[in-house]
């Protein structure tokens, strides 16, 4: 057989003749063409700790568990912890809500955090500086500052004022919602890396502190552990308790004195707890009484639900009007037009043993007066977009900052601090990545992914939930960690699926190995788009030619 036969019978597309398309460079035809495009997933543009959520998810569906965790730790310390008390607004932004339910974001971060701790995973410090940083505070923002400049390579002292580190991680979520050992477990890691953490240390002047300590910098975040206030006409004996003073008492084991029935006065996050905790101590039905309606109360939904599980009587809409001996007078409420709680003039009456007071907290902070420059509005210490106050080198975040006052925020706080500390250190200014486009719904093709149900963390029954401190949600195992980790539909950036691939009629694009995705031929690449019209996680854009 000739040679120009066994050239003849090669498929037209494939071969480099004159008059072929390779050789001719149907590029030339295009007047769109694709790009690959990475757009910003919802559940990370959601995330108040800043967590790269996809990119960890990616690892932990391969089943590289340290990996992912890793990838979690460039961001947050706490997974363990946070996979127990994060709120979970990346679960509430994710586009997989709307093809069936949300991936189990929190519940797959728990299991790496506990994976971390079964195998004694570490993270080691930067290279030395001797640059050497003061953090005021060892709550979650201020550890999480603590641990990223120690990444750094800078100095760290923790000045802490209670006996142990954790602030409202120890001393305001009870152990049925957060683990000691867990807690612990994560404090440790952050102290090995070279953190010194000075515990029983209240520091009352900031200014004398970093001088006699020779520190560089300094970062506050001394929570809001104050209780606020609200006079209450009471006539009897009757006692009333701070209810974050009762569930740091719970802690330390000192609450011989909740005794009878429990009357909480507050709608957020800490009277929920506090009425759990006394339902657990009593044995008695504990009420709540909030004066805003239901669908406007400060806590957490899954807060409230889960104290309705256990029994817990919510008032709303009433307000303590006067105790008289062992009667509550409550005073009706109706909300107006913005939800505001107006009174009515119609009174109840309720009997209880105990008031406690749940009414919200606030920062401590004497120790700023020596110190010009720092504006304390409302409460809270003013700071800039790098957490920097109105004084050099003085950071802040968490609680003491106008932010939502959560655990999430106050980590997030921390690590953008620590970033923006480092870089005024070396003289520099910390500069943000621009965002991407965010993912929606409508950018995907959600024929490609499967219905595939939420795997569920099992939860102890409400019967030994009322009666002691167990952990009240279980954990996922490694195979459901794994199937839970599968269903994120990597929103906005390419998995690699081959779909581009395998419908591209020109052969115009190129794998270039695992991990490193693809990329386009453009000399043969006719710009019809199918690329972008297949493409599941809408990672591949059409845009106009260039002339």
């Amino acid at each position: 057989m000739s040679k120009e036969s066994v050239i003849q019978k090669k498929p037209f597309a494939v071969t480099l003749d004159v008059g072929t398309s390779l050789l001719n460079k149907t590029g030339s035809w295009r007047t769109n063409r694709p790009v690959y495009v990475d757009r910003l997933p919802p559940c990370n543009n959601a995330c108040p700790a800043g967590e790269n959520i996809q990119a960890w998810l990616f690892e932990a569906e391969e089943g590289n568990y340290e990996a992912a965790w890793r990838k979690i730790m460039e961001e947050n310390p706490f997974p363990s912890v946070m996979g127990r008390v994060c709120y979970q607004p990346c679960e509430t932004a994710c586009n997989r809500v709307k093809l069936d339910e949300s991936v189990g974001i929190n519940s797959v971060e728990r299991f790496l955090g506990d994976q971390a701790s079964k195998y004694d995973w570490k993270i080691a410090a930067g290279e030395p500086t001797g640059k050497r940083v003061i953090v005021v505070g060892a709550g979650p923002g201020g550890l999480a500052a603590a641990y990223h400049l120690r990444r750094f390579g800078h100095e760290v002292t923790v000045f802490e004022s209670a006996s142990k580190a954790g602030g409202m991680l120890r001393w305001g979520i009870p152990k049925y919602r957060l683990p000691r050992e867990k807690l612990n477990v994560e404090i440790d890691r952050i102290e090995e890396m070279g953190v010194e953490i000075r515990l029983d240390t209240p520091v009352d002047d900031l200014k004398a502190a970093m001088e006699e300590g020779g520190f560089d910098a300094a970062f506050l975040a001394v929570g809001a552990h104050t209780p606020k206030s609200l006079d209450i006409p009471i006539s009897g004996n009757i006692p009333v308790i701070e209810g974050i003073n009762l569930l740091r008492d719970v802690e330390l084991e000192q609450t011989r004195y909740l005794k009878g029935r429990v009357v909480v006065y507050g709608g957020g996050n800490t009277a929920m707890d506090v009425a759990r905790t006394a339902k657990r101590l009593t044995g008695f039905t504990p009420r709540v009484i909030v004066r805003r309606a239901r669908e406007r109360m400060a806590a957490h939904d899954f807060e409230v639900h889960e104290a309705l599980e256990e029994v817990v009587d919510i008032f709303n809409l009433r307000t303590i009007k006067e105790i008289r001996g062992n009667t509550f007078v409550l005073e009706k409420m109706v909300p107006d037009d913005s939800g505001r709680p107006l009174p009515t003039g119609q009174f109840e009456e309720i009997e209880g043993d105990v008031l406690v007071m749940a009414l919200g907290q606030e920062s401590e902070l004497g120790m700023l007066r020596s110190l010009p420059g720092i504006e304390v509005k409302w409460g809270v210490v003013t700071v800039n977009a790098g957490m920097m106050t109105g004084h050099p080198g003085i950071f802040a975040g968490g609680d003491m900052v106008p932010s939502e006052r959560t655990v999430t925020t106050a980590i997030g706080h921390g690590k953008k601090a620590a970033r923006n500390i480092d870089a005024w250190l070396r003289g520099e200014s910390y500069k943000t990545d621009t965002k991407h486009q965010i993912v929606t719904y409508d950018m995907l093709n959600t024929w490609y992914y499967s219905d595939a149900p939420r795997t569920i963390r099992p939860t102890l029954e409400v019967i030994r939930r009322q009666s002691g401190f167990a952990e009240v949600i279980g954990d996922l195992n490694e195979e459901n960690a794994l199937f839970e980790a599968r269903r994120c539909m990597s929103c906005g950036n390419c998995f690699e699926c081959d779909n581009c691939y395998g419908i591209c009629p020109d052969n115009a694009i190129t794998k270039l190995g695992p991990g490193h995705r693809f990329e386009f031929k453009y000399d043969y690449c006719k710009g019809c788009g199918m690329c972008a019209t297949e493409c599941p996680c809408g990672a591949i854009e059409v845009v106009p030619e260039e002339i």
